[in-house]
């Protein structure tokens, strides 16, 4: 029954909402981030083109022995090494500078050019970057390079900042997330609760209200009107017909006595003998149903509870046993009883459980045919006792198991045999006081399987 004792946290609505954002946060900071790269990046290209331009410019007013001075200092001054260069005479000979050669292809139209690469004086050799080629004033040639390594090592520096940011908001994003999460969920266990408890069939019980007035809050309102509307309606039902089974005892129990002393007053060869004993028969018959209605009534008030104790259910099986075992026997059917050793006592009302369990074990004994076999048998299902009554009869129809516990309901396989249709409305009103659950299948080898699972989820 119970959905959230061991659930799957990513099927929750709110973990999948949260989840949605989380992941629309982490794309949209992406692209957000990545946007910011990119124009950093490229803003630090245009301020380093822009770099390469002014240098080559101002370089251009200087010839002579001050152009070889002015280049010396600014080598010197650039700390970060972002710029190098390279001065070669009028046949491409280097004359100073760290670059040995005129780096292939570059014209000398004082404009910035993509390059493969460079050589540098101390034979390291340079893939990628800009160069920038000029005519001096004195006929040699000046060549500026920008090293595109500087630039990616700013560029990493701010790639790393990013990424530090996005996960310094994803790790809270996620904590929240699970914090957030687990609230609703907690609040879905206490509704699956109460409504277990509703189900057995206590709808006095009323689904929690908290003082946010969300919209779980408002659902649980509307579902509590609903529950109180339907108990009221349950409870009018109920009370009519309890009062006109109550009513209906007495005189009825007065006709069997009046029917009784005229059977009484009559010998056996007298003509109106038989028809009083059909009508004492009858009568008997009504009474008896009247009774189980009553009995219905009783066990679905659910005042027994506090009578409940623990059952060793290996001893009431037993006793079940040997009680049936003659009328099987008789009948020439095999009646066998098969406890788990595993299973434990069970909490309940001793009395009442042994009525359901007779109740099965009436009804297998008879519908299963002469020769048949029953089995009672108690195992351990995941941890709960269920207590199963299998035989080889006819078996329930499947259009029939969701109905054979309503009140006089008889099932296409009773036919016209005796009883009212009230067996099993007791043992389903039995097994919700108890907060077990009653399942009807069908055999392997053909025939009802009839089980009491006795867990007690849906007990307060």
């Amino acid at each position: 029954m119970s959905s959230t004792r061991n659930p799957d946290h990513w099927r929750s609505s709110s973990s999948r909402l949260l989840g949605l954002y989380c992941i629309l946060f982490v794309a949209w900071s992406s692209l957000l981030l990545g946007v910011m790269y990119w124009r950093i990046s490229d803003y630090l290209n245009d301020l380093t083109e822009s770099g390469l331009q002014q240098r080559a410019h101002l370089f251009m007013s200087f010839e002579g022995p001050a152009l070889d001075d002015a280049l010396r200092d600014s080598q010197r001054f650039d700390l970060h090494q972002v710029y190098t260069y390279g001065l070669f005479d009028n046949r491409g000979l280097p004359m100073a500078g760290p670059l040995t050669a005129i780096p292939e292809g570059l014209p000398l139209d004082g404009n910035s050019h993509p390059v493969d690469g460079w050589t540098l004086a101390n034979g390291r050799h340079e893939n990628g970057g800009s160069a920038l080629g000029v005519a001096t004033r004195d006929g040699r040639s000046l060549v500026f390079v920008r090293q595109n390594g500087k630039l990616m090592a700013v560029n990493s520096i701010i790639l790393d900042a990013l990424l530090w940011g996005v996960c310094l908001t994803i790790i809270p994003g996620l904590v929240g997330w699970h914090l957030l999460r687990r609230r609703p969920l907690k609040r879905i266990q206490q509704i699956e609760a109460v409504t277990n408890r509703i189900v057995a069939g206590d709808l006095s019980q009323r689904l929690p209200v908290s003082d946010r007035r969300d919209e779980i809050d408002r659902l649980s309102s509307i579902v509590n009107a609903m529950l109180e509307r339907i108990e009221q309606l349950m409870t009018e039902v109920k009370g009519v017909c309890d009062s006109i089974a109550h009513d209906l005892r007495t005189p009825l129990t007065r006709l069997r006595a009046h029917l009784y002393r005229m059977r009484v007053g009559l010998d056996e060869l007298n003509p109106h003998a038989d028809p009083l004993d059909k009508a004492l028969a009858e009568t008997d018959m009504l009474m008896a149903r009247f009774a189980a209605l009553l009995r219905v009534s009783e066990l679905e008030s659910h005042q027994r509870r506090s009578a409940f104790d623990e059952v060793d259910i290996a001893d009431l099986l037993q006793e079940l046993h040997q009680f049936y075992l003659p009328l099987a026997e008789e009948k020439q059917q095999l009646l066998e009883l098969q406890v788990d050793p595993k299973i434990g006592p069970l909490r309940g009302d001793r009395e009442l459980l042994f009525e359901a369990l007779a109740n099965l074990l009436s009804n297998a004994l008879q519908f299963t045919p002469a020769q048949g076999r029953i089995l009672l048998r108690a195992v351990d299902d995941h941890g709960v006792p269920r207590v199963d009554v299998i035989d080889n009869g006819p078996g329930i129809p499947p259009k029939d198991r969701t109905l054979i516990y309503q009140r006089f309901f008889r099932g296409s396989s009773a036919g016209q045999g005796p009883g009212f249709g009230l067996g099993l409305s007791i043992v389903a009103a039995i097994a919700g006081l108890h907060g077990y659950r009653v399942r009807a299948g069908t055999a392997p080898g053909g025939g009802a399987w009839m089980s009491i699972r006795c867990a007690t989820d849906g007990l307060p």
